[in-house]
């Protein structure tokens, strides 16, 4: 029996997947995830005098930059031609958290949502480090892929729900 996880050789050892064969395509992920902290730490972030300065701004920059390394930090993630990442993060007040969002796209054999992840994480990392003189015990929660588009598997969105 073969087993479904791609990383791993008919032996049972870890492997860089071969994707020589695959065509490439246009391929987008679609991840998000958040931040609950306390109200007033949101509320440094809002008006944009936390300590360290423009939070959001500084974890945009940060989420980009994961993106674009996550072949660096993930052991059997193949580095990728990124052609966008596209960060978002919107403050929910009613709930005392931040949400990120990251679109990243390629020209490629292989998909982005390790990239997706990747940058979502460490967004809401530069966040948390940004903020925790103010609140150590802020809470990143509900990472996840929502969407992915391209190659064999096509369209995939995941259940909102969940």
């Amino acid at each position: 029996m073969t087993s479904p996880l791609t990383h791993f050789d008919s032996q049972g050892q870890a492997h860089m997947v071969d994707v020589a064969g695959k065509t490439e395509t246009h391929r987008v992920a679609l991840a998000a995830g958040y931040i609950r902290m306390l109200p007033a730490t949101l509320a440094l972030i809002e008006s944009g005098n936390a300590k360290k300065g423009d939070v959001l701004g500084v974890a945009r920059i940060a989420a980009i930059q994961a993106a674009k390394r996550t072949s660096d930090l993930i052991p059997l993630c193949h580095p990728l031609p990124i052609t966008r990442v596209a960060v978002e993060f919107e403050i929910d007040a009613a709930h005392h958290r931040v949400h990120c969002q990251a679109r990243v796209e390629t020209l490629g054999r292989t998909g982005v949502e390790m990239e997706a992840l990747t940058a979502v994480q460490i967004g809401l990392l530069t966040v948390y480090d940004m903020c925790k003189a103010a609140d150590r015990g802020m809470v990143i929660s509900d990472v996840r892929v929502l969407e992915k588009r391209g190659g064999k598997s096509g369209e995939w969105k995941a259940d909102i729900d969940a």
